[in-house]
């Protein structure tokens, strides 16, 4: 479980979040909206321990009981997805994915796991291509599989579907919220667009009922 206590930020103009809590058990999703720079990508840097100095922030960050608030961003076992795929353009498919694993097992063994990842994503083959010559939806897919091959214990989603076409973009979130459920980890999703909130989501209108949950 993800449970957040007491979380506030402020920017030097204003408060953006005051007392915040929420819990997010395996396999669910919270979904946090509301408009563009009203403060929810603060929320998931807070939580990721990637929030910029500029923000002030307070609160407790749980995972799997561990406090990890104050911990380096390495340590906590969070992953999280952004609007752009930000695969290393330098770096085939193969080699994008194989940098999210641990270096435990031999090249052989962690290739294979690669390649299980791609098969399982529609994506076989296409471990020796360079980023920049495949589609956006592949591109897409390959970040997820990237950020869940590290293994995380807990996902954060800062509105991934939002530079995505209509149609790509219902296959996309399907695709990622099935994997939420099949590695059953929490997850916590920013958005602005109502159609982004898989069913069954906790949902959260920033700023109102979020100073007051």
């Amino acid at each position: 479980m993800l449970e957040l206590t007491g979380i506030h930020l402020a920017s030097p103009e204003r408060s953006l979040l005051n007392h915040f809590n929420a819990k997010v058990a395996t396999g669910q999703v919270l979904a946090v909206m509301g408009e563009s720079g009203c403060g929810k990508s603060s929320l998931l840097a807070y939580v990721a321990g990637t929030l910029t100095a500029a923000i002030r922030a307070g609160g407790q960050v749980r995972l799997q009981g561990r406090e990890v608030q104050y911990l380096p961003t390495m340590q906590r076992r969070i992953g999280i997805l952004f609007q752009d795929d930000l695969l290393f353009p330098h770096m085939t498919v193969r080699d994008n994915l194989l940098f999210a694993l641990s270096a435990d097992g031999t090249r052989a063994q962690r290739v294979a796991q690669t390649e299980a990842a791609l098969s399982s994503a529609d994506l076989a083959g296409l471990g020796d291509r360079w980023p920049a010559s495949l589609s956006g939806g592949q591109r897409a897919r390959v970040s997820v599989l990237r950020a869940l091959l590290a293994q995380p214990q807990a996902l954060l989603l800062d509105e991934p579907f939002s530079r995505l076409d209509a149609a790509l973009r219902e296959r996309f979130r399907s695709f990622v919220f099935e994997r939420l459920r099949t590695l059953n980890i929490p997850a916590v999703l920013v958005t602005h667009d109502a159609q982004d909130v898989p069913s069954g989501a906790q949902l959260v209108h920033w700023p109102t009922q979020a100073n007051h949950a």
